[in-house]
């Protein structure tokens, strides 16, 4: 699956760009997991290595680490440089699903 069809759902798709070297994004790691439980099948989340995916993160301009972004079909919703807290990423998905129904 490319990159492009991954982001093309109806569901929010949450993206993390992230290294196996960054702490921050190490100590993000377990934030992501508690808002997949929460978030159940309302949402998909992404983890996406820089160093593997170079030419990816070139692309979408990641230049630090953690990057969170957020799409719906195939749009970017939400972009934030630096580790995201539970509940900010929740409004954010709470924010499109809402205006999905609508």
């Amino acid at each position: 699956m490319t990159f492009k069809e991954l982001i093309a759902s109806e569901k929010p798709v949450i993206v993390d760009f992230y290294a196996e070297w960054c702490g921050p994004c190490k100590a993000f790691a377990p934030v992501l997991q508690d808002l997949k439980a929460e978030l159940g099948d309302s949402a998909q989340i992404v983890k996406i290595d820089v160093d593997k995916n170079q030419e990816l993160s070139v692309k979408m301009k990641v230049n630090s680490i953690p990057t969170v972004m957020i799409f719906q079909n195939g749009e970017l919703k939400f972009r934030e440089r630096g580790a995201q807290t539970k509940q900010k990423l929740k409004n954010e998905i709470f924010k499109l699903t809402q205006e999905a129904e609508n």
